[in-house]
């Protein structure tokens, strides 16, 4: 039941890491006077400076993440790779975590991942479990293959491609998924909210250009460009994997379209999620305040889009390395619908996530043609 009063001034949030997307989320608490006490184990994390208070510590460790949930209301992530057996023991004890630890032990474990979406008729490519590289050769007649690390992969890391046979050099000794690739014709993202309450909303489906040398989003267009049919069937699919998951939170559904139509889920994320920055100048609701509205079990908000929109990842330049420096940003900072963010970061290295530039404008086809112009003109070098 949702509480008759709300007392923003009795509520403590903790969030288990302080990088862009902690630091996005304060931005929003601070909207409904929140307090936010962070967890990380950067000392220099973005978040560091404007948090309430900062702790420095190893999400993994379950003394480190167990003390600082004690004093909190509210417990929430913004990352998946934390210490679940210390999120368990204060869920015991009363403490709300949110999304709840069954989730993120789905989360964390691709392979449990995968075999959730089978147990549950939710569409997902064809897999195969490995304990080691050197049970790959046993699928050799299916290649190819994506190989991902069960457990600690991110941002494109723990994953590679592998076309042949020939490839195993490359493959991961650890306990993987292969995955069978997708011929797709483009990858989008639903992202979800749940509150307590079983109120769910989504957001417009949006559309994700990734770099392949970075493996990386490069840019996102909201609204996406698809048939209402399989705009249809995303929500469904998103609205499924929330329900049977039961989170409270967001939760970013990352899938693909098939070159036959069809959607496939590829992976979820329970947490804002870089396929959501643009809902902050594009959206009524930001996902950032959307997460706190349903870990706090507020009503959500409306996710309308307010004016099409497409969002650049600024990363690092390749081959710089120090502290960074922004070139071009006088430049793009004269241009009408340019919203630029900073995440904090004192240093840069190669294609490491720096910020983020949200172009807004009337029509989507001017928005990505000035959102080319800054990727262009804005660089991150040392």
């Amino acid at each position: 039941m949702r509480t008759k009063n709300f007392s923003p001034d009795n509520i403590k949030i903790g969030i288990l890491g302080g990088g862009q997307l902690g630091r996005m989320l304060i931005q929003s608490a601070i909207n409904y006077n929140l307090y936010i006490k962070i967890l990380d184990p950067d000392e220099n994390a973005p978040c560091k400076f404007i948090a309430n208070e900062f702790k420095k510590g190893k999400l993994s460790d379950f003394d480190t993440v167990y003390k600082f949930g004690k004093d909190c209301d509210i417990i929430t992530i913004e990352i998946e790779h934390v210490n679940i057996e210390a999120l368990k023991k204060l869920e015991s004890e009363g403490k709300k975590v949110f999304p709840q630890p069954h989730v993120l032990e789905i989360i964390q474990d691709k392979g449990l991942q995968k075999m959730f979406y089978q147990r549950n008729d939710i569409p997902s490519p064809d897999f195969f479990l490995t304990e080691n590289k050197e049970q790959i050769h046993k699928f050799k007649e299916y290649f190819p293959f994506f190989h991902k690390l069960r457990k600690g992969g991110y941002d494109g890391k723990g994953v590679v491609k592998l076309d042949n046979p020939e490839d195993l050099s490359r493959a991961f000794e650890e306990p993987g998924v292969l995955e069978r690739l997708v011929d797709f014709e483009k990858e989008i993202s639903v992202i979800i909210a749940r509150n307590e309450s079983g109120e769910t909303k989504c957001f417009p489906v949006v559309e994700c250009a990734f770099s392949p040398e970075a493996n990386l989003v490069e840019f996102l267009f909201s609204p996406a460009s698809l048939k209402k049919s399989q705009e249809k069937e995303a929500y469904r699919i998103a609205g499924l994997v929330a329900e049977k998951m039961q989170i409270v939170g967001l939760l970013a559904v990352e899938m693909f379209v098939t070159k036959d139509g069809k959607i496939l889920v590829n992976e979820a994320a329970p947490r804002p999620h870089n396929s959501g920055h643009q809902t902050i100048e594009g959206n009524v609701t930001s996902q950032f305040e959307q997460h706190l509205r349903a870990i706090l079990n507020l009503p959500l908000g409306d996710t309308s889009i307010t004016r099409p929109s497409v969002m650049v990842n600024v990363l690092g330049e390749k081959g710089y390395e120090g502290d960074a420096q922004y070139e071009g940003i006088e430049k793009i900072m004269k241009w009408p619908g340019v919203h630029t963010h900073l995440y904090g970061k004192k240093t840069t290295k190669s294609f490491r996530k720096m910020g983020h530039v949200t172009v807004t404008a009337q029509s989507l086809e001017d928005a990505v043609k000035l959102a080319k112009d800054v990727k262009d003109t804005l660089k991150v070098i040392a």
